[in-house]
């Protein structure tokens, strides 16, 4: 007896394959200008806060310096979002951005030179409650402008969002002692030689 032959085997089939995920697809126009805009006011906001973080350790003021880093990197990881959501390779330059009403970004924080060595975390969140109020004002007046629809569309959710921070920053301050009177004064204060 013969063995019987066995049918030959089709070769075998790959395995399917995966799709890379897509990135998402690059925006032009009105859209892609605002994201610039809004990317840059993030940007601006850890810059400064990490600005203020490095001022206020050098003053040995360690537990408002962590809350400004806190705050620089949660302004950084928007800003990541902004870059990722709009599937650009680099982040654009700040010269890209649109120009403000006023000389500064809507979420800057005020210049390093308005800050106190002795400052308070309430004072630090105080700070931040003023940016956060004025990105969210900033956003929604963009959707109450002449802006196109999907413009407005990620304006008022970027205005929400703020309005969320606004919130959160406010329940925040609530767990904060507010500082007592006489809270700058030092007896004996840095003196600055040249």
């Amino acid at each position: 007896m013969t063995p019987k032959k066995k049918p030959a085997r089709k070769p075998a089939r790959p395995a399917p394959r995966k799709r890379a995920a897509k990135a998402p697809a690059a925006r032009s126009g009105a859209y892609a200008d605002f994201m610039v805009q809004a990317y840059a006011m993030e940007n601006d906001a850890r810059d400064r806060y990490t600005e203020f973080a490095d001022q206020m350790e050098v003053h040995n003021n360690t537990e408002v310096a962590q809350l400004f880093r806190k705050l620089a990197r949660i302004e950084g990881l928007h800003a990541e979002r902004i870059v990722k959501e709009m599937g650009w390779h680099k982040p654009p330059s700040a010269a890209e951005a649109w120009m403000w009403r006023q000389s500064e970004a809507p979420e800057s924080v005020p210049s390093s030179g308005e800050l106190h060595y002795l400052m308070q975390p309430y004072h630090a969140l105080e700070l931040a409650l003023q940016c956060e109020q004025r990105a969210a004002s900033f956003f929604t007046g963009i959707t109450r402008s002449t802006a196109p629809v999907d413009v407005k569309r990620i304006a008022k959710a970027m205005a929400a969002e703020e309005r969320d921070h606004v919130r959160l920053i406010q329940d925040w301050m609530k767990k904060v002692e507010k500082p007592h009177a006489g809270w700058d004064i030092d007896l004996d204060p840095p003196t600055y030689s040249e």
